[in-house]
């Protein structure tokens, strides 16, 4: 369901957001100090508007508090986010996601009232070492301690076969939840599915077993 969204920030990481947001069918306004990125945002968000973030009275009048959710896109300088996520609570947003640069400005903001901190380039080294010397890996998602989702092509074996016949739940505990074919997405295949030389198979599990897997 298409929402309102503030973005706060418009780096690389922020100005990608952004877009990718409008282009789901979201209205986002997105805020930065900085004139020349509100001028560029300005051509492919619903609105731009260049204030201080950590301005709580520029914020209300910009109608912060009218919006559900805001993100707070800001890592590179610790305190103009923090400030951001503070005032955005006090102004009564329901969800603030703010982005952190390392585990200490991460804590800082759940402290003061993020109701979601990530953390980009420590997921991204999750992804990378789980995926780097491993051929078939093609993503990895940290779901919970030692326990993931991994998007993996199919080893040479595999094709033709099907999933009752690979019996990844049987052998490693391991459950397939979707397979991709092309454009098409079968979420929970049967084990009567064939897997293809070009499909990407979307499998769940704890860490050791994935690991096993790909041994």
């Amino acid at each position: 369901m298409a929402e309102e969204v503030l973005v706060i920030g418009l780096g690389r990481f922020g100005s990608s957001l952004a877009r990718e947001l409008e282009r789901l069918g979201h209205q986002v306004m997105a805020v930065d100090r900085d004139e020349q990125a509100v001028n560029e945002a300005s051509s492919y968000v619903t609105h731009a508007l260049q204030l201080d973030a950590s301005d709580e009275a520029a914020l209300k009048a910009a109608g912060a508090a009218d919006f559900r959710t805001a993100i707070v896109a800001i890592s590179s300088d610790a305190e103009p986010s923090i400030f951001a996520t503070m005032v955005l609570k006090r102004l009564g947003v329901d969800i603030v996601i703010a982005k952190a640069g390392s585990k200490l400005h991460g804590e800082i903001l759940s402290r003061v009232g993020a109701d979601r901190v990530i953390l980009p380039e420590h997921e991204t080294g999750l992804r990378l070492a789980h995926s780097f010397n491993v051929p078939n890996v093609i993503d990895y998602l940290d779901v919970a301690p030692q326990f993931g989702l991994e998007k993996i092509r199919p080893l040479d074996k595999w094709i033709g076969r099907s999933l009752g016949e690979l019996d990844l739940k049987g052998r490693f505990d391991l459950t397939p939840i979707a397979l991709r074919r092309g454009r098409q997405v079968i979420v929970n295949p049967s084990r009567d599915e064939r897997v293809g030389a070009e499909d990407e198979l979307i499998i769940i599990g704890r860490d050791d077993k994935l690991e096993e897997l790909r041994a």
